[in-house]
Order: structure tokens, then sequence, then C-alpha cells
């Protein structure tokens, strides 16, 4: 490893470094290592780095002169009981790495089981567990440590006898469409010949315990077929809710809702059979369909069968989190409450299977709906490989404890782009993955990309993408500019557009590569003809708009230079926060909007159109307009520069400013 690589280190949720030096120097097991190895066992595993300091926020190789001492320690306590409650180490998971003579010490933790979970410290669980949020470690609080616990011992969640709970608490109307869809996919199932109490039995909705002799309805059944008042007073978290959203954007405005609002039981039976019919409306393949029986399947049927069917019997109904299922233009969107039971390279590839809630996935399992033997993921997955779109994102978040699954319908990788970048690039581009393919193209397309930007689209942490994109900087795939977080990436021959190409005198400057110009706004465009004014950049439009074929529209960059319809135009736009000091930030994002819909403006033309403190406006507003997606920069890669400019996002709707 080269002390170079430290350049792009830095703590997160992953890594965690410490100096482990010890009172003589020589090298010691810091007291803070169990905490952070308790916390990313019980989190998603990470890497422990002893021998670094930090200096600058930035780490440097120290080194630990008595290595063997630090390893002897470390194992002793992973394996003593009073220290730590699971070894989750071996020697494959620490090694030493020469770093310019220095000896690292690197530990890799990885996730432990649901069987192990949770990793404590000094025989106490209550107290003494911990979880890794973001580059932190966090004691566990009493409620964490219990459904841990509870998770340790119980394969099945949803086996538990509900004690006063019997058959007055189920639906009938739910239990009657059950037994008719049973009937359907299997005629002659003898189940079908009892009563609803022998029925229910026979499902493991109804059990008794042989050791206790207690007996009534179990969590699955009082779940898939209860009314919604019993249900609630043994699960006062439990909801369910389905969202269809009017636009590719994440606000919580939607057109068609379903969630428990006493019209219908509210159950998870009946959750599931209202949702797959508003998920299957509208989609663009052919299907035939029946109560969400698959009578006529297309691989996005199964797909999105699949991840509803798993998104309600892999939930935790004992977490704070609703069930929440999301039908955009752009995607499908599932989550539950909890987190993954099994790894997820495990899951992947459908080797194992672990289901929270069996008995609620048996029931599914008998009218034809789920998959067995963990094979639902991979089946989602090849079916939506079979469109051509890009991956589903299939991911946990820790706080609070949840599982997402993302069903994007884009395509991968634009035919078009992917022959450019084939001439561009030739043998190095067909030996990258497809993450590298995926940086590339969006590059292509998008101009410049930051790390922000990349981290939306690629399945890589921070650190891990932060090396990526030096490793291709370094092969000369990529090209940068900027420092730190200003730091943009491009391809080598795409350089970004600067404010020296568009407010410097004379002939335009020629670029290497590509130009990004709309057909409505290309310099010698119809509407836009050029007209030398001797002013910054030479040429303007007939309203007195600078044009750039580096840009793709006009730029306005003082309101006097601009005709006096346009100007007057833009004022009115701009009246409420001319009139009123006290505007709200909603409002005042709203005018921004529209000022910039069609043309870029500097700062200083913002600043004297809304009366506003130059330096406010950008820091309040328009900084938070910029992360949102709201604004695009005409100068990306000098995001601070003074000449910036700001243009609209055409697709942005600014009701949810």
């Amino acid at each position: 490893m080269l002390a170079s690589d430290f350049e792009f280190l830095k703590e997160s949720s992953e890594y965690e470094c410490k100096l482990a030096g010890g009172r003589d120097g020589n090298g010691e097991l810091p007291k803070d290592f169990w905490p952070t190895y308790s916390a990313m066992a019980n989190t998603a595993g990470g890497i422990i780095l002893l021998g670094l300091r930090e200096l600058d926020g930035k780490f440097i190789a120290e080194g630990i002169k008595d290595v063997e001492k630090v390893k002897r320690e470390l194992f002793n306590n992973a394996n003593n009981k009073e220290k730590v409650s699971a070894n989750l180490l071996t020697n494959e998971c620490v090694a030493e790495i020469d770093v310019e003579g220095k000896t690292i010490l690197w530990v890799n933790i990885f996730k432990a089981s649901r069987k192990q979970r949770p990793v404590y410290l000094n025989n106490r669980p209550f107290g003494h567990t911990y979880r890794r949020l973001h580059e932190a470690d966090q004691h566990c609080d009493d409620e964490t440590v219990k459904r841990m616990l509870a998770e340790q011992v119980e394969d099945e969640r949803d086996a538990q006898i509900l004690k006063g709970y019997g058959l007055d608490d189920i639906d009938q109307d739910s239990l009657r469409v059950y037994r008719q869809l049973l009937r359907a996919e299997k005629p002659d199932h003898p189940f079908l010949e009892h009563d609803d109490q022998e029925f229910l039995r026979c499902l493991r909705a109804w059990r008794r315990d042989r050791e206790n002799g207690d007996e009534g309805l179990t969590v699955a059944g009082l779940l898939m077929f209860g009314s919604w008042a019993a249900i609630q007073e043994a699960f006062p978290h439990y909801f369910v809710d389905y969202q269809e959203r009017p636009e590719a954007r994440t606000e919580n405005r939607w057109v068609d809702r379903i969630f428990p609002d006493g019209t219908w039981s509210g159950n998870v039976f009946d959750f599931y059979r209202r949702v797959y019919r508003k998920l299957i409306t509208d989609l663009k393949v052919p299907f035939a369909v029946k109560d969400g029986q698959r009578l006529g399947d297309s691989p996005v049927h199964i797909a999105l069968r699949e991840a509803l069917v798993n998104t309600v019997v892999h939930a935790d109904y004992t977490g704070r989190l609703s069930i929440l299922v999301v039908k955009r233009p752009d995607m499908f969107g599932f989550r539950n409450p909890g987190g993954l039971r099994l790894p997820l390279s495990q899951i992947l590839t459908g080797s194992e299977s672990d289901c929270r809630n069996r008995i609620m996935h048996q029931m599914f399992l008998m009218i034809g709906l789920g998959e067995r033997a963990g094979s639902g993921v991979p089946k989602i997955f090849s079916s939506w490989k079979s469109q051509h779109w890009a991956p589903p994102n299939l991911y946990e978040k820790e706080e609070p404890e949840q599982t997402l699954l993302e069903l994007r319908m884009s395509d991968l990788l634009p035919a078009d782009v992917v022959e450019q970048l084939r001439e561009l690039l030739g043998d190095a581009f067909e030996e990258l993955d497809t993450t590298g393919r995926l940086i590339l193209a969006t590059a292509r397309m998008e101009t410049v990309v930051n790390h922000a930007r990349l981290m939306k689209i690629c399945a890589l942490h921070g650190h891990d993408l932060s090396l990526r994109l030096a490793n291709m900087e370094r092969d000369g795939l990529l090209a940068s500019s900027g420092q730190a977080r200003a730091k943009v990436y491009h391809l080598p021959g795409d350089i970004p557009v600067s404010p020296e190409d568009v407010f410097a005198p004379g002939p335009w400057p020629l670029s290497s590569g590509h130009t990004t110009l709309s057909s409505g706004h290309k310099a010698l465009s119809s509407g836009h003809s050029p007209e030398s004014s001797g002013q910054s950049g030479g040429s303007r439009d007939q309203e007195g708009c600078l044009l750039s074929p580096r840009l793709d529209a006009p730029l306005i960059d003082d309101l006097a230079q601009v005709s006096e319809a346009l100007r007057s135009s833009l004022e009115a736009l701009a009246v409420a926060p001319r009139t009123n000091r006290r505007i709200s930030a909603d409002e005042m994002s709203r005018t921004i909007l529209a000022v910039c819909a069609e043309r870029y403006l500097t700062l200083s033309t913002l600043s004297k159109l809304l009366d506003r403190n130059g330096d406010t406006l950008r820091k309040v507003h328009l900084a938070e307009l910029v992360k949102r997606g709201a604004l695009k920069l005409a100068f990306p890669a000098t995001p601070t520069h003074e000449k910036q400019a700001y243009r609209a996002v055409h697709q942005y709707d600014d009701s949810e400013a």
C-alpha cells in the first residue's frame, strides 16, 4: 500500500483509524477498539486500521513497533467472554501492511450473524452494546437490544401465540377471499374441508402450545387476517402505506394512496391484494391477472409481486417504522422495518433463506405467491435484468433500522454513449467493470460529476468510490478540477466550461472535447443571433444576454445590458422579494427558479434583481437549490467563483420548493 492511498481515506461507518502507540510508544491495543468492534459487528462490519495518526484531516502512517504484542492482545481479548460476547476474528481477518517501512495492522470485522447479535462488552448487553452510525460508535438503547435478542432466539417471529385474541379478531371477508384463492390455486386441497378455526390451525394462524396448553391466534394469523383494531392493540406501531407519486422525486406529494383509514381491514393480506393491483396498473408490458394471481406473467410482474411479498414477510412488526411502497414514473420502491437477516452476498445468490415471518411466507406460497428457499431476490434481479434496466438496489439503513429495495426503470447505459466511450477509450473501456463504465458514462452525459452525485448511482461505499476515482484519474480515464469538496471529474477531452471561456473578450475558446449545446440555445440559433457588443464575452443576443458555444443557454451578467422588456419581465417575477423583506424561504426559492427558468443569471444579477445580499443569497438559498438538483451551475468546476451563474433545471417542478 502506498502512503498516497491515505490521502483519500476518511473515517466513516466502514473505516476507523487508531494510533495504537501505547504509553511507551511501542504499541498497545487502544481501549476504544472494543466499542468500535461491537459497533461494526452489530451493523455492517468494517475495517479498523491501527497505526495511523490523523493530521489536518488526513491520515499519516506512524506504524506499530511491537506489532506482535498488539496482535496477542487483540486475539486474547476476542476470545475472552468477559470482554466481548462473540469472537468474529480469524487469522485471515488480521494482516500486517507495510507502508514505506512502517507496519500498519489491518483488522477486518465481519457483520455478526443473527445468532451472534447483539455483540456486547463486559458480559452486559444492556448499556454495553454499540452500533455504527456514520463514523461514530453509538450506544444501543434497550429497545434495540431487546429486538436483537428476540431476533437471535426466534427463528419465526410470527409464531408467537397472542393471549386474549380469538376468532372475533379475524376479518371474515379477508379469510373468505383467502379460501377462494387457495381453491383457485389448489381445488382439491384438504385444508378447504375444515371450518374456519381448523382451517386457521392448518395454516398455523391458530396454534396450541404443547408445553403450557396456551391456545389462540398467532402473530401470523392476526397480521394476515386480523381487523385493524385488533392489530393496533397487539402492534401499536403497525402501519402499511402505499403512495403513488406523480414525479420522479423524493417529496411526499402523492396522487393515490392506500393506508388503514377505516374503509378496509388494514391487514397484511388485504394490503397486498390492493397494492399489487395498483402496482401493475398502466405497466407498459403485457399481462393477465386475477386477484393478484399469476395467469399470464411478464418478468416485471414477477419482480413486483415478489418484491411486495418480500416486503411484508420480512418486516419486523415490532419496529417503529411503517411498511412503505412507492410507485413513481421512474421506479418502484419498497421499505420494511427491520434489517437483513443474512449478509447481502448470500441473499443475492439465493444460497440460503432466513425469513423473519415464515408462517406468513408459507401462507403466500400456498396461493401461488412468492418464491421458496431464498430464490425470491435472485428472481427479482433476473426479471429486472431481462428488461435491460439498471440493477435493483437492495440496501439497509441503521437508524431507524430498515431494508429498502429500489427497482428503477432506466436503461443501464445508453447505447450511443457506450459507443462514444468505446471509440474514445478502446480496450481500456472494455476492461472496466460495470461500476467503472457507469462512472464514465455519467461523466460523458453530464459533462462533469462529483463524488456526491456518483454516490447516488454507484453501489460503492464513500471511501471505495474515492479510491476508484483516484485510480481512474491515475490511469488517464478521468480528469479532475477543483479541490476537496469542490472537486469535479470529467473525461480528459471534455474540459468543463470556465468563467474565462464565457467572459473573456475576443474569439470563443475552442474545446478539445464535446460541448453541450441545446438545440434552442446554440450560439447562432434563431432568436439569439449574436451581436458584437464590445462587452465581456464579445457576443450577445438581441435581448442583451451573453452567448457562448460552451453553455446550453444565454447568460445574464448585467441587468443594464438586457432589453427593457426582458428586464421588466424579470422584475415582475421578482416582485415578492423586491417589495417584502420578510418573505418565506419557500417563496424565495420559487422566485429564484422562476427568474432562472430560461437563462443563467450571475450571483450579482440575482442579488440586484431580488434586492438581497449576494453572500446570504448564495449560502441560504442558492446552495440548497443546487444541492436539491433544482438549479444547475454554469461553471460546475468552480462552484464558488464570483461570476458563477445559475439556471433552473427544466424538469424540476418548483411546487416542491
